[in-house]
């Protein structure tokens, strides 16, 4: 009975908000390996069937895990019938099915990979240092494509509360991209508090003229690049995307990031979970009563416009640290300027859901990945 408690605890993060930072982090495990986690229920609660004294109970207990925990899975299926049509409809230029080679996924969603993943190609990075400001080296890592060249590349800025954060928080995912023919430059940049708003743009800014410096020693195609940012970093991606539209970007991809900070503020998230008071003034100086014009300027829904790049949204709707309100509101946004985008919502998700590639939300993320990356970074002509 103890240990069908345990289960049902577990369980419950997939469908009640996560009350701890902590159990925010548990949740993303519980959602993304909800089908392990519900086969293991149902196994224990058949164990418990078969027993004569506290069957009731356990057998209880158990079996409620496992309904619930399965819940990721099912509210999954219906996001992934829908997705190759609006990725189709949204980026029409893109690929509809899977390549011969494998590497990239025929299905949104397969439960042979939920069950086994993808084996990722070792690619080695390189560590190019692109700027030095006040004694501080700033450094990315540099995953050469795999394939023809000059490659389209794809720069990935991490996440962190502008804080902290690593830039190989996600080296399989970055290696996976590489495998398919992308190069890919996953940078550092300037953290909060020492380095406020705007520091961090200026940076991804740099790594762009940087990398396009060196296109040629490279192999990349500097004309054809795509943003993507994850939490914090959706934030700086956008915002470089959106505030001066750069022909190089041909496209962003935006991981639950945040995208108006004056409602950030307003509406702060279970303190317990993320001091979201504390992480802007780190990042912005304090309040907007103070403050209010950086507020302004680092929301990027603020600056859309119609030469906004196409934009591919994803955002869990029970996100725990953004609130999925900044991504429906981003693509109300592009919506009614006619910019190219697609939002993807997953009703079942936590903020940081792609950190298990093969879980519902990698893998649905992924496939609409691809055919993104496919669509606005094609070469001409082709």
């Amino acid at each position: 009975m103890a240990f069908g408690g345990v289960l049902l605890s577990a369980a419950l993060l997939c469908v009640w908000p996560a009350p701890t930072n902590l159990l925010w982090k548990v949740a993303i495990g519980a959602t993304e390996y909800g089908h392990l986690l519900a086969g293991l229920s149902f196994g224990t609660a058949l164990l418990f069937g078969f027993r004569a004294r506290g069957r009731d109970l356990g057998f209880g207990l158990c079996l409620t895990a496992g309904v619930l925990a399965a819940t990721p899975v099912l509210r999954a299926v219906p996001v992934a019938r829908r997705l190759p049509n609006a990725v189709a409809t949204a980026f029409p230029e893109g690929v509809a099915q899977g390549d011969a080679s494998g590497r990239v996924a025929a299905s949104p969603l397969s439960l042979r990979a939920m069950l086994g993943g993808r084996e990722v190609e070792k690619i080695d990075s390189t560590e190019l240092c692109y700027r030095e400001i006040a004694g501080e080296r700033l450094c990315l890592d540099y995953y050469p494509a795999q394939g023809e060249h000059p490659a389209p590349l794809v720069v990935v800025v991490h996440g962190g509360s502008w804080s902290g954060g690593s830039n190989r928080d996600f080296v399989p995912f970055d290696r996976a991209l590489a495998a398919e023919g992308y190069a890919v430059a996953d940078l550092i940049y300037r953290l909060a508090p020492r380095w406020r708003y705007p520091a961090a743009s200026d940076d991804l800014r740099a790594a762009l003229d940087y990398l396009s410096a060196h296109a040629d020693s490279l192999g990349i195609d500097a004309t054809r690049i795509a943003l993507l940012g994850r939490s914090a970093g959706a934030q700086i991606a956008m915002d470089v995307a959106y505030r001066r539209p750069d022909p190089r970007v041909r496209g962003v991809i935006s991981f639950y990031g945040p995208t108006d900070l004056h409602w950030s503020w307003t509406h702060p998230k279970n303190p317990r979970v993320i001091d979201i008071h504390a992480v802007l003034t780190r990042f912005l100086g304090g309040a907007p009563e103070a403050f209010g014009p950086q507020f302004d300027a680092a929301s990027p829904i603020r600056f859309v416009s119609p030469e906004s790049p196409p934009t591919l949204i994803f955002h869990g709707s029970r996100d725990e640290l953004v609130d999925a309100y900044h991504s429906e509101q981003l693509a109300a946004r592009l919506g009614a300027v006619g910019a190219a985008h697609l939002f993807v919502e997953l009703p079942w998700a936590t903020h940081g859901f792609d950190y298990v590639p093969h879980g519902p939300g990698g893998q649905i993320s992924r496939y609409a990945i691809d055919r993104f990356l496919a669509a606005v970074l094609a070469e001409p002509g082709r």
